[in-house]
């Protein structure tokens, strides 16, 4: 998922990773992969280049024992458990990619230990009117040890969710997901957090800092639209530590005469013409004369036709938003996605 103009979601759990001095990642991609396979093809970009350790891709594989996609988180780790088992690391951090935040995994890894913990679970408090019910909900006792895990409930009884990040010692993740996989159980929340929270000593790490999940289209518009937020801005683009991405060899933004930006991030290789207000355009997007954009994000070369106005909305990436067109969402984001013309033969 494309982020703040120039980046990816998965841009924050990697640079975050790197910035712990993490050295050995495994990235599980399934459904629709093609362009996270490019993304991640280069582990430069996040230092992982290396002969210690380095940056792994695993799609799921039909094997002579297995022919299914991964049926869950845990089954996603069953199925390359050998890359588990030939690995030294005492210990094994478990992230979604689908989360925007810095976080120092040394700092989680300092209160696992001191807690004595079998699992740590990062989580977060969440402000008050927040949909917390699509979350995993978390209540703690007073030492932060994990009472209660509810994966998203009717009804939330408490405001802090889990963020999807956690730790747990090498050798037992091996043994709680064999046990899982003897038992048809595939899914490491229900399967493991929830069903041993009893059993074993589990902990909440609580964030201070930024965090949101990429879970629905308004998530990604809100999470989006915070970048025009300058503390939310500065934050993670000009504050130690940095977050790094894939870079594109492309010329910078032009703005020609009749130009109008105000309050939006335009990323490299965009041409504008026309007026942005409070928008997020990514790479190569171009906008002709007399067109209005406010309020809307508008992804990966996107051409826009002249004296278009697109108010609310999220422009799908490839896109040709034809001239003289009109698009103004009222009551929720509106999704436009449009057949790429300049492409057709």
């Amino acid at each position: 998922m494309p982020i703040a103009g120039s980046y990816r979601s998965i841009d924050f759990v990697l640079s975050s990773m790197t910035n712990s001095h993490i050295q050995k990642v495994a990235v599980f991609t399934q459904y629709n992969a093609g362009s996270l396979n490019e993304h991640l093809s280069s582990s430069k970009w996040w230092d992982f280049g290396r002969k210690q350790g380095g940056l792994y891709v695993f799609t799921p594989a039909v094997t002579s024992d297995n022919n299914y996609w991964y049926r869950g988180t845990a089954d996603a780790i069953y199925q390359n458990l050998a890359f588990l088992k030939n690995s030294h690391e005492p210990y094994v951090i478990i992230a979604s990619g689908d989360g925007v935040y810095k976080l120092d995994f040394n700092k989680v890894l300092e209160y696992h230990i001191e807690k004595k913990a079998d699992i740590t679970v990062v989580c977060k408090e969440m402000e008050p009117g927040e949909e917390v019910e699509r979350y995993g909900i978390i209540k703690t006792d007073d030492e932060d040890r994990i009472e209660e895990f509810e994966e998203k409930p009717v009804v939330a009884r408490s405001n802090t969710v889990s963020c999807g990040i956690y730790i747990i010692r090498r050798r037992q993740l091996i043994e709680l997901i064999e046990k899982c996989a003897e038992e048809d159980r595939h899914d490491f929340v229900r399967d493991i957090l929830i069903r041993y929270k009893s059993l074993k000593r589990i902990y909440g790490y609580r964030m201070k800092g930024y965090w949101r999940n990429i879970a629905t289209v308004d998530d990604y518009f809100r999470t989006n639209m915070d970048f025009l937020k300058p503390e939310i801005r500065d934050y993670f683009l000009h504050q130690y530590p940095d977050i790094y991405s894939k870079v594109d060899d492309l010329p910078p933004a032009k703005y020609n005469a009749g130009s109008d930006i105000s309050n939006s991030l335009i990323s490299a290789g965009c041409i504008i013409n026309g007026s942005v207000t409070d928008s997020v355009l990514f790479r190569k997007v171009f906008v002709g004369n007399n067109c209005y954009i406010r309020n809307s994000i508008i992804l990966n070369d996107v051409y826009i036709g002249d004296n278009t106005h697109i108010e609310n909305c999220i422009v799908e990436s490839h896109g040709t938003i034809r001239a003289n067109s009109y698009h103004r969402a009222e009551d929720r984001i509106e999704v436009i996605v449009e057949s790429n013309e300049r492409y057709i033969i």
